[in-house]
């Protein structure tokens, strides 16, 4: 976390961010900027000016400027957005319940007195400016069969590791594909160039179906298969005690009995 639901409601906070001319820009923590993008630079790009759109692509924010710029805002594990006192997101599973002033990474604040705040207690985020977005696949939320059929091909990677390649499919991550692999009935050991066309089908209505509905339940620990994520426990389909892997160097929890 966060995945492509909760930048999804970043996305749509930083709206509120539009149009409102920029004061000042804080960059208390150097290290959260990357390539580009320095205190000096972030000040020349967006002082006296203003957000014109908030979009996405993936799990990266991007914020377009008047003057032609654009900052794009990557979260990390824990990192969330604050809009004039307002979170993106109320309450991370895996972030701090409290909130301390030294994690506001970056801020820009509005000649009307408000402020957007990148906030992020692990620090695994960054800001960037003008970031190179063609190394991203096509975004989760919008992707087609075609699309999906391109980025299993040929690979021999296992399937899951296969969806959490962001050049591949930009937004999945690692509480996404387990549900999406749990509702489609794949294990996520399988090579993803093996999946027949039938199940390839399957694959993408499935994940296309759970991005969206773990957008409108407000975020990706919202699945049906979060509350059994630990030892012992089991499939909320069939009862059959779910088995823990690792796949592409993340934690997977998987039901052997009928994801196969």
């Amino acid at each position: 976390m966060p995945e492509l639901p909760e930048v999804e409601s970043y996305r749509t906070l930083a709206e509120s961010a539009l149009g409102r001319p920029i004061r000042t820009v804080s960059s208390p923590d150097a290290w959260y900027l990357k390539g580009a993008a320095t205190g000096p630079s972030l000040r020349r790009a967006l002082v006296g000016h203003r957000f014109t759109a908030a979009r996405r692509i993936g799990k990266l924010l991007l914020l377009d400027v008047d003057s032609g710029p654009v900052v794009g805002i990557r979260f990390g594990m824990t990192g969330n957005l604050d809009v004039d006192d307002q979170l993106g997101v109320s309450q991370m599973r895996y972030a701090p319940k409290r909130r301390e002033p030294a994690w506001d990474r970056w801020s820009v604040r509005f000649q009307d007195g408000g402020r957007l705040v990148v906030h992020d207690p692990r620090r695994l985020g960054g800001v960037l400016l003008d970031p190179d977005v063609s190394r991203l696949g096509p975004d989760a939320a919008s992707l087609t069969p075609a699309q999906l059929a391109s980025a299993l091909r040929g690979s021999s990677t296992p399937l899951k590791a296969r969806l959490l390649d962001q050049s591949q499919v930009a937004g999945v991550g690692n509480l996404i594909a387990d549900e999406a692999l749990w509702r489609a009935s794949l294990s996520p050991l399988r090579p993803a160039e093996g999946l027949t066309p039938t199940e390839v089908r399957r694959l993408h209505r499935t994940l296309r179906r759970t991005v969206a509905d773990l957008i409108e339940r407000g975020g990706s620990h919202c699945g049906d298969l979060m509350e059994e994520r630990h030892p012992g426990g089991r499939c909320p389909r069939d009862g059959t005690e779910l088995v823990r892997s690792t796949v592409g160097g993340r934690t997977s929890w998987w039901c052997p009995s009928h994801q196969g």
